[in-house]
């Protein structure tokens, strides 16, 4: 049975002139001291008619360019020879000289996530506020995570609110690191290794990441091969930049708010987030967002943590159960625990239960590639939706050609680990229009969300730009129990 899908003529298109003031290192000492010196020679008059230049050119693109200067100048304050002496303006010059522009997202904006917005108040009957995120992409193939607000009306039209110009980096904060939960994450993780036990052992209960590199540093002698303190470092330090805060903007503007690569972890992206808006057992609820962080070498599962103030906690998912990409989390728990559909061996869909959202072992095999379309590999396209026949699971597949599809699946309410429907054919499929781009022949989503009996599908094409497509929900239960497994 075809089910019909209605393609909404949505564009979200990439903005070039979204960009973002991130520091610009000319490659360390001794460069960099060799541009503060010339930027200290200016003449003063030269100097502060070079500075107001720069700041009424940038100033209009970025809210807060002068405290950015500062940020960077203080960066490179080591190499500012000792014996001089910089007023502010001077300061704010040579921060101007190792800043840069990046646009997050001037090649793409993509595999977008929706859920219902925490504020529904003051809006007509049937209609609701939603939240996005979205997958950007700049130079060097570099991405982050923005975001974009919008409203369904009663009749599932969609509206996006327009984006702010400005974009604002959420700033981070790294915590003094506690030893006991240290060792409970590096066992979770199976990097618990007697070196790495003996380097925690000679650090106190709360130490920072600056403290546990010099004493890496300091037990280097230690460790009978290079290849062995080169693994406990990079397990060590992974754990380390892997768990911080992100500050929230105050005004509550998210469409301002981007996620961008900070720690070494994530050097060569952020990517995917998975956004779900979980409800737990007392009734209170909190966005997470699981997405993939990569480094050019090692991919570092994530989880996002919002309760509604003005901190976001990110944490990395440790255990067997979190290994690859594509986890995403179900919106409540099943049985007083914590449950994930992920693809963690990159072929198959997996289902793990688990105590604590961040550690997950023993996964289950849900599903493995079944039809034309998805023999390649299979995986979820966001977290399950809830509905009165079953857990909706939204999936793609990759087909000839490498072709992305969309399809879904029914699993039982009570066990999700019993699949009780499926689209034998995908709900959406590339279009001729929608196969040129950054990737071509992709069709994919990172989660939709039902509305008045709706299915509302945000999906990327070609990893280039986002659109919106529909289902009736009636019709999609229909279609999937008269393919049971």
């Amino acid at each position: 049975m075809n089910v019909s899908v209605n393609r909404l003529p949505h564009r979200i298109e990439p903005d070039p002139r979204r960009t973002i003031a991130r520091f610009f290192n000319p490659g360390g000492d001794p460069r960099a001291r060799a541009i503060i010196g010339r930027v200290g020679r200016l003449p003063d008059s030269e100097a502060s008619a070079l500075l107001r230049r720069v700041e009424d050119e940038f100033g209009r693109k970025h809210r807060n360019i002068r405290e950015i200067f500062l940020e960077h100048y203080q960066a490179v304050r080591e190499f500012v020879p000792a014996t001089a002496e910089v007023n502010e303006s001077r300061q704010l010059l040579i921060g101007a000289y190792f800043t840069m522009e990046y646009s997050v997202e001037s090649a793409a904006l993509f595999n977008p996530s929706m859920v219902p917005a925490r504020n529904q108040g003051g809006l007509p009957e049937g209609s609701m506020r939603f939240a996005m995120s979205l997958r950007a992409t700049g130079e060097g193939h570099v991405s982050s995570i923005v975001f974009v607000r919008g409203l369904i009306d009663k009749n599932c039209n969609i509206f996006v609110d327009e984006r702010s110009p400005f974009l604002r980096p959420a700033k981070e904060t790294i915590h003094p690191l506690r030893n006991e939960v240290w060792r409970e994450t590096l066992i979770a993780a199976g990097a618990l290794s007697k070196s790495a036990l003996k380097i925690l052992s000679d650090l106190p209960e709360g130490f920072t990441v600056e403290e546990l590199g010099e004493a890496l540093e300091k037990a280097r002698a230690e460790f009978d091969t290079p290849g062995e303190y080169e693994e406990t470092k990079e397990n060590l330090l992974a754990v380390a930049h892997g768990n911080y805060d992100l500050e929230v903007p105050e005004d509550g503007n998210w469409s301002e708010l981007v996620i961008f690569p900070t720690s070494q972890n994530e050097s060569r992206g952020i990517e995917d987030a998975r956004l779900v808006r979980f409800v737990d057992d007392d009734g209170s609820m909190r966005y997470y967002a699981t997405y993939t962080a990569y480094n050019g070498f090692r991919i570092f599962p994530q989880l996002m943590d919002y309760d509604g103030g003005r901190v976001l906690k990110v944490r990395t998912l440790m255990g067997s159960g979190a290994q690859n990409k594509g986890m995403a989390l179900f919106p409540r728990k099943i049985d007083g625990k914590y449950t994930m559909v992920s693809r963690l061996d990159g072929e198959n869909l997996f289902l793990t239960q688990s105590d604590d959202v961040c550690f997950w072992e023993d996964p289950k095999l849900l599903q493995v590639p079944k039809f034309y379309w998805e023999l390649v590999q299979i995986g979820n396209c966001g977290s399950p939706m809830e509905t009165k026949e079953g857990w909706l699971l939204l999936t793609h597949g990759v087909g000839p050609m490498r072709q992305y599809c969309i399809g879904a699946m029914l699993l039982d309410l009570d066990d999700p680990s019993k699949i009780i429907g499926q689209t034998e054919e995908p709900l959406l499929v590339p279009t001729a229009e929608e196969r040129s781009g950054y990737v071509p022949n992709v069709v994919y989503s990172c989660g939709g969300m039902i509305h008045d009996e709706v299915v509302v599908i945000p999906y990327a094409m070609s990893d280039v730009a986002t659109s919106f497509a529909t289902v009736e929900l009636e019709a999609l239960l229909k279609a999937m129990k008269a393919h049971r497994p």
